[in-house]
């Protein structure tokens, strides 16, 4: 960096005591040519408050302490962010002015205040800041900055590090979701006993001869006294797939009104309702890349798929047909596939219906677009689904998910609850 560089980043930085340092020069050469007194007395203050006030702002931002505890790094949406920053002056010299700002993307979060610090005085305030987006976002590092009343000087400190808080999308508990079975035995929402070992145990009985002894319960033997073993249901076993679409020209809305977040809050919760139930389930989706979860059940499971909901943007260009087609070996006659879009395009519907042609069982959740802000309507493609025999939901905008979803049901009052367009 040369010189005149140097020289510009400097001006650029202190431009009002180079402001008033041009005032001190130009009050002595017009004193000189007039002999005003005045004038002198002027450049003589300029001149010894400039390097007096330069040296007492960085005084005000030395021996200078801050602590910064994060309560919160993962949050749901709704559920707020809280934490503790301290200050603490080492010096015997009162600190006055100073800002302390604790820098953060999360939306609304607000933790800057002007403090004033005596001799080694501490100053301590908590924040606690509501969640409303979910995403990953940042806080921090704390900046401490020492200004003098002039505005001549800034001197900043920074103190920790930049900590990472992830908001999940929230998940509404399903009362039922009820979607077609596949093909295995167990499936659906009835279990039946078995003598083969499942993780599923659906009660426990008095130990008869010839029963192995890893079915033994012992707690229970300990409880009763007398062999007791465990009595186990088969398996739900088949994979459920959620394909979130994320193609950006097929979302409407912004912000917590969006089709975005109806979507993503859809998948959560039916994601939370089938690992609850002990099923084996997996997210797709295309956002600005190919994000796939595998089937898997599980406590463990439900974070990962929370934290690639709460990274998912409509920022995607592939098509839900082209999403569904390329990855259509992962679907086989023990799967079940839902589809979660506020997509009005037919061909999608076209190769969900080609899917359960193979043996798939495919059901939708269509979000209704122009309830959102949309100029389309999803009547047309409705309307196909239906009459192809996909089991289909339909959400409009700020509907309850719980009750919506939750309305559906096996056997023949299935397509009574059903929810269609302009209900």
């Amino acid at each position: 960096m040369d010189r005149l560089t140097r020289f510009t980043v400097w001006a650029q930085r202190y431009h009002n005591a180079l402001l008033a340092g041009v005032v001190a020069v130009v009050c002595v050469v017009v004193g000189f040519a007039t002999g005003f007194w005045l004038l002198f007395r002027v450049a003589y203050a300029v001149a010894f408050a400039i390097p007096l006030l330069f040296f007492w702002t960085r005084a005000m931002a030395d021996d200078v302490e801050v602590d910064v505890t994060r309560r919160t790094h993962r949050v749901t949406q709704g559920q707020s962010l809280e934490g503790r920053v301290v200050v603490r002056s080492r010096s015997w010299l009162p600190k006055v002015w100073l800002e302390v700002e604790d820098l953060s993307s999360v939306p609304g979060h607000s933790s800057q205040r002007v403090i004033t610090l005596g001799s080694r005085g501490v100053a301590a305030w908590s924040y606690r800041t509501p969640t409303r987006v979910r995403g990953l976002y940042e806080l921090g590092p704390v900046t401490v900055t020492a200004a003098d009343p002039f505005g001549f000087f800034r001197v900043s400190r920074t103190f920790g590090e930049v900590a990472h808080i992830l908001v999940y999308p929230n998940a509404p508990e399903l009362p039922n979701f009820y979607i077609p079975p596949a093909n295995l035995p167990g499936e659906g929402r009835f279990r039946r006993r078995t003598h083969n070992v499942t993780p599923n145990v659906a009660g426990i009985r008095p130990y008869s001869p010839g029963d192995s002894y890893n079915r033994i319960h012992w707690p229970a033997t300990a409880r009763t006294g007398q062999p007791m073993v465990k009595l186990f249901e088969l398996d739900p076993a088949s994979d459920i797939w959620i394909v979130l679409d994320l193609e950006r020209s097929e979302h409407a809305g912004e912000g917590e009104d969006s089709t975005e977040e109806a979507a993503v809050s859809i998948c959560a919760s039916v994601a939370r309702y089938f690992l609850n139930a002990n099923r084996s389930v997996g997210l797709m989706s295309f956002g600005g890349d190919l994000r796939i979860d595998d089937p898997d059940r599980g406590a463990n499971h439900f974070t990962r798929i929370l934290e690639s909901l709460a990274l998912a943007r409509a920022s995607g260009d592939v098509p839900l047909t082209n999403l569904l087609l390329e990855e259509s070996r992962r679907f086989g006659r023990h799967t079940t596939v839902v589809v979660v879009t506020p997509s009005a395009r037919e061909d999608w519907a076209l190769t969900l219906m080609s899917l359960g042609g193979r043996g798939v069982k495919v059901a939708a959740v269509l979000l209704e677009a122009d309830t959102f802000g949309a100029s389309r309507s999803t009547l047309d493609v409705y309307s196909t689904l239906t009459a192809g025999g996909v089991y289909t939901y339909t959400i409009k905008r700020r509907d309850d998910l719980a009750r919506v979803l939750g309305s559906g049901a096996e056997g023949p009052a299935a397509a009574a609850l059903q929810r269609g367009p302009g209900r």
